[in-house]
């Protein structure tokens, strides 16, 4: 299946797709630490015209292992850094949820992509989704749009059960892998 996105629209991942993922939650912006090669992915992705907007479940403030004020510093953090590189992440979506709490935008549920879609007022078919677990590929199917596999992150864990479950699936080694097959991409 070839990817298509007509809004020029990526959603990513966070943790173990932009930057390290880590069991114990990346709670401090000292504990955040860029993938390589993902700023600079993001970057490009900008300078070609694509918005970039990270979906991010974030269930360590539900738990009550970090506050809104950490996880707001860790993404301004994010943001120098990508500023630094001349690019920026146009939207950032998270669930502060628990995993037992039922909500509808804690991925795989597509309430988050969805939201999205609302916000933005684009159609999330098609758009593509980058995740290295199988609930980021869950949504995004849920959702409609293009799911893809990072190695990167816990992808490679999940890669043999996640190309059995979903048909022409797109496996990369990791973000600027995915940047540069989207960049290379001629018009159809």
């Amino acid at each position: 299946m070839p990817l298509n996105s007509p809004n020029k629209l990526i959603v990513l991942d966070r943790d173990g797709v932009i930057n390290q993922d880590s069991a114990d939650y990346v709670k401090t912006p000292a504990e955040w630490h860029a993938l390589p090669g993902s700023l600079e992915a993001i970057a490009r992705l900008n300078h070609a015209g694509w918005r970039v907007v990270v979906a991010s479940n974030q269930a360590g403030i539900g738990r009550g292992i970090f506050d809104f004020d950490a996880l707001f510093a860790i993404h301004d953090k994010m943001q120098r850094q990508l500023a630094e590189l001349g690019g920026h992440i146009d939207g950032i979506f998270f669930c502060p949820h628990a995993p037992d709490a039922g909500c509808d935008c804690r991925k795989p549920a597509p309430g988050m992509l969805r939201d999205i879609g609302k916000r933005l007022q684009v159609d999330m078919k098609g758009v593509p989704f980058v995740g290295d677990s199988i609930r980021d590929l869950e949504a995004a199917v849920a959702a409609g749009a293009h799911p893809i596999l990072v190695r990167s992150g816990n992808g490679t864990e999940h890669e043999a059960n996640a190309t059995a479950a979903f048909a022409n699936l797109l496996v990369f080694d990791d973000l600027a892998a995915v940047a540069a097959s989207l960049l290379d991409r001629k018009p159809a």
